[in-house]
């Protein structure tokens, strides 16, 4: 990648280089600790703002249900540019929107190692669990230059810190030695998220994402070099991955590739991605949009029913092919199946697959979990 020489612009607007000009409009370039902007031909349309973060861990509020208190992301906005990603929302903290400016506009804090390594060396810090890949992917393209993870990798075994990933990035291929280390001094999680196994649908749902064939590729190589793979079965799209046949076909794949265990979940839709995603079902399936809305009219959630129903056949096809029911970063359930809001007001439950389609066959465990 050609990065030293395109259009910069430092963060006090002034621009940088030999006639260069500001990689982004002036109203989006107020980010704290912005150093400058950079585009460049491999990222069509993406810039990407670099910034010097005050610190890099971050706390899990207390009351969140997560089985970890601590995560880092050094990146903010992803290139997977999911349809459905539920951290969509968090763009707008940063004066950009949910939709093309999360795809495009990416924050990345290329001081994390720096930063975590003092705040690992801190006498209070006690060596909790630390999370990666909770909000966006640390493994998304832009890593392969900024090569943020090593250093973070390496600082966390250096702390004595067990740590988990979760990444649909098939770029984790490049630290596995280094990761395989950091197992033998502290606990280490690696899982993969891989939904569907259609090509053409991944394409258009998750357009940035490595296909699903190099992700079962990735699970072939991790599981080869001894590692316990998990995979995440997150999101299951209604009428679109989750009939009877596509579950049993991606176990089948997930075992086949030698993945230790799965969880699996369905769609959910939060403010920021709602929008995003149900534009795309009008433009690529108009024929489900009545569906979708039916389904998740009254939450982001899709009604409790289906969740459950869908969980247990996701979870049979699971066992017939081996697999264990866990999920990154030790999570046993997808976010949101539990006591919720939607799932007990009256009429949660009563949403029917709209007449004349066949409907999402039976329901799963609660949606896709906060973690994508």
């Amino acid at each position: 990648m050609r990065w030293e020489a395109q259009t910069l612009q430092a963060g006090d607007g002034i621009e940088q280089g030999d006639g260069g000009t500001p990689a982004a409009p002036a109203a989006l370039l107020p980010l704290s600790g912005l150093q400058r902007s950079i585009t460049t031909p491999e990222f069509a349309d993406t810039t990407f703002h670099e910034v010097v973060a005050k610190s890099a861990l971050n706390k899990v509020p207390d009351s969140s249900p997560m089985p970890f208190r601590w995560t880092v992301n050094p990146y903010r906005g992803c290139t997977h540019a999911c349809r459905y990603c539920y951290a969509r929302s968090t763009h707008e903290y940063l004066d950009f929107n949910a939709g093309t400016d999360f795809d495009q506009q990416i924050v990345v804090k290329v001081n994390t190692p720096e930063i975590l390594r003092r705040e690992l060396a801190r006498p209070s810090w006690t060596r909790e669990l630390v999370a990666l890949g909770t909000n966006t992917d640390p493994y998304q393209r832009a890593e392969g230059r900024y090569r943020l993870m090593p250093g973070i990798i390496t600082a966390l075994a250096d702390a004595g810190t067990p740590f988990s990933i979760l990444t649909k990035g098939t770029l984790l291929g490049r630290d596995l030695d280094l990761l395989a280390s950091a197992s033998r001094r502290v606990p280490v999680q690696v899982s993969v998220s891989l939904a569907m196994l259609d090509a053409g649908l991944a394409h258009r749902v998750e357009p940035g994402t490595p296909t699903p064939a190099a992700r079962l590729k990735l699970i072939e190589k991790l599981s080869s070099a001894g590692a316990q793979v998990t995979v995440m079965a997150m999101p299951l799209l209604p009428w679109l991955t989750d009939s009877d046949r596509q579950l049993e076909d991606l176990m089948a794949a997930l075992s086949g590739a030698g993945a230790q265990s799965v969880l699996a979940g369905a769609l959910h839709l939060r403010p920021g991605a709602r929008q995003w995603y149900l534009q795309w079902i009008e433009e690529d399936h108009p024929h489900l949009l009545a569906g979708y809305r039916q389904l998740y009219g009254r939450s982001s959630y899709a009604p409790a029913s289906y969740r459950k129903a869908l969980g247990r056949r996701a979870s049979a096809a699971a066992r017939r092919h081996g697999l264990h029911h866990e999920g990154a970063h030790r999570l046993t359930r997808p976010d949101g199946d539990g006591p919720s809001p939607a799932a007990h007001r009256p009429g949660a439950d009563d949403h029917r697959a709209p007449a004349g389609t066949t409907g999402p066959a039976q329901p799963v465990p609660a949606p896709q979990p906060a973690l994508f």
